[in-house]
């Protein structure tokens, strides 16, 4: 019998969503590996936004219908459910707030989102190539979509930050002159070679303008803009990347909290590796007598190295892997974006696997300190294992739950846990790669603490080190995360501009993780010694994404 809109149950409702999505979002439909997507690209104007919203609407009334369905209170329809309405509600909140008019961002808004489908755009035969060169061709109008939205917003003085602003201007000029499109279009086959090369040349002119419109028009229109958003933008924006409401004051302090606890055990770590040092002294004698590999190639295969094993160690022991999901690959980024490492995940069919990606910012000599728990994080069993496995079960769960319905922070937070897990299994015991790892921890409740600190101009404690008493802005941020990192000042920039503009996401790591833990300890105080941490896992990494607060209340319950 076919499914009608009166008959449907919450996953197929989230399913039909994740349908008519991509054909306003094509985007989403190359992530899932949809062939027919790979040709187009989104409208990115006011109208293309307006009618994603009204798809969310649609839909939020016909989850109303499919809940009071019999069968709609079985565990697999209320997950599901509970998602699709968490994440639809955030999202037209976003949308209703008009943030949509103001998405400047040097690692997440339109015209990366472009940049980055065409890494998802498959090569392989003609058929392939025809279709990258018709998205080629797509480029400008979906940039001019883009500024149509950005026009809006300043017509309605609704404003994105100078900052980004100004980084993704140098962005934009640094995609123009290394021939980012023309570098895409180059291996195709000469029977194509006319089309593509003229298609590659008219999407570089649609970045060439809109990078001249954004410093000719644009920044000067926003100057002396604020670069944070306030507490009531932020508490949108954080419910949006987080899935709950959170408590925003409590949050920050949970974050000196972990500040304070991980300054003490890398004190004690930094002494093993240079006695009497403290710990960003001991991490800048690692750049330069450390462990390190050496050439871009090296780097790449080395990561490959480091998640095979990983594999081989954990399957079967903690985890149970189906064969598609013991397989990932290691890549390098292309030049030209935000500074940290990212992974994208499977298509649908596993014919493009899993991948880590390396901004290597022109280096070529990489310090394993500084790798190791960060490709736990992104690849074993980090993102990798945890978006694969959605991917692999997603006929047990919904396609919407294994794909679109994903909530930042129950990725991040995963992918936080699973570097504690390593430690936790005995993984880091070498001191260097344990002072990176307590590194990396440092780094995301450094993000709790200035992400909601600078966006709400909160006080600093008195008990701080740095500045006690005073009010956030981003120059102290700056400061103060120079200060406690070891990376080198381009990605501290880079960091801070993520948080500028991206107001909410980079808390999501340090709260999803303790999401995490929680859950755990909660459904192991329920288990007691019958507790099995390897079917524990399992279970967790099969039911889907989930907002932070439902994730708990879930993951006690497994």
């Amino acid at each position: 019998m076919s499914v009608t809109s009166s008959s449907a149950l919450p996953r197929q409702v989230a399913d039909a969503y994740v349908d008519a999505l991509i054909e306003l979002d094509p985007i989403t439909g190359s992530y899932l590996g949809v062939r027919a997507s790979h040709a187009l690209l989104p409208d990115f104007s006011p109208a293309g936004q307006s009618a994603v919203a009204d798809l969310a609407r649609t839909t939020l009334a016909r989850l109303d219908e499919a809940e009071r369905r019999p069968g709609a209170d079985s565990d697999a329809e209320r997950r599901c459910g509970r998602l699709l309405r968490e994440r639809l509600t955030s999202e037209l909140a976003v949308h209703e707030a008009d943030e949509g008019l103001r998405t400047v961002s040097n690692l997440h808004s339109p015209v990366h989102s472009v940049r980055m489908a065409f890494t998802m755009t498959p090569t392989e035969s003609e058929e392939d190539w025809r279709a990258l060169a018709s998205r080629l061709r797509a480029v400008p109008d979906a940039i001019e979509g883009y500024r149509a939205s950005l026009e809006l917003g300043l017509e309605r003085k609704l404003f994105g930050g100078p900052r980004a602003t100004e980084t993704v201007i140098v962005q934009l000029g640094e995609w123009v002159d290394t021939g980012f499109f023309e570098g895409l279009a180059a291996p195709g086959p000469a029977s194509l070679r006319e089309e593509l090369d003229t298609a590659a040349a008219g999407a570089s002119a649609a970045l060439a303008a809109l990078r001249d419109w954004l410093r000719d028009v644009y920044a000067p229109a926003i100057e002396g803009a604020p670069d944070t958003v306030g507490r009531e933008r932020y508490q949108r924006w954080s419910q949006y990347y987080n899935g709950t409401a959170l408590d925003l004051d409590e949050a920050y302090a949970y974050g000196w909290s972990e500040y304070h606890r991980l300054l003490a055990e890398m004190k004690t770590e930094a002494a093993k590796i240079l006695p009497g040092a403290g710990p960003w002294e001991a991490l800048a004698h690692l750049d330069e007598h450390g462990a390190h590999i050496e050439g871009v190639d090296a780097v790449r295969d080395w990561l490959q190295s480091l998640m095979d094993e990983a594999i081989e160690a954990l399957d079967g022991t903690h985890f149970e892997l189906a064969e598609r999901v013991r397989k990932v690959e290691s890549r390098i980024a292309p030049p030209g974006g935000a500074a940290a490492p990212y992974y994208t995940g499977p298509s649908e069919d596993f014919s493009r696997p899993g991948r880590t990606w390396l901004p290597t910012m022109g280096e070529t000599r990489f310090p394993v300190y500084d790798l190791v728990s960060t490709w736990y994080h992104e690849g074993v069993p980090g993102h990798h294992l945890q978006i694969a496995q959605w991917v692999h079960v997603a006929d047990q769960l919904s396609r919407y739950q294994a794909t679109v319905g994903h909530v930042s922070a129950n990725a991040e937070g995963w992918a936080l846990y699973a570097e504690r897990l390593m430690d936790e299994l005995g993984f880091l015991t070498d001191p260097e790669r344990r002072l990176g790892y307590l590194d990396a921890q440092m780094m995301r409740a450094c993000r709790v603490i200035i992400d909601i600190g600078m966006h709400l101009e909160l006080e600093i404690p008195g008990d701080s080190p740095f500045h006690p008493g005073e009010r956030w802005t981003p120059e102290l941020a700056h400061e103060f995360f120079s200060g406690h990192s070891s990376r080198p000042a381009d990605f501290v920039q880079s960091e801070l501009i993520r948080y500028l503009s991206m107001p909410g996401q980079a808390i999501g790591y340090k709260l999803g993780e303790r999401a995490w833990l929680l859950g755990r300890e909660n459904a192991r105080a329920r288990h007691g010694d019958a507790f099995d941490p390897k079917a524990w896992h399992m279970a967790a990494l099969s039911q889907g994404s989930l907002g932070l607060d439902d994730l708990v209340d879930e993951l006690s319950k497994l």
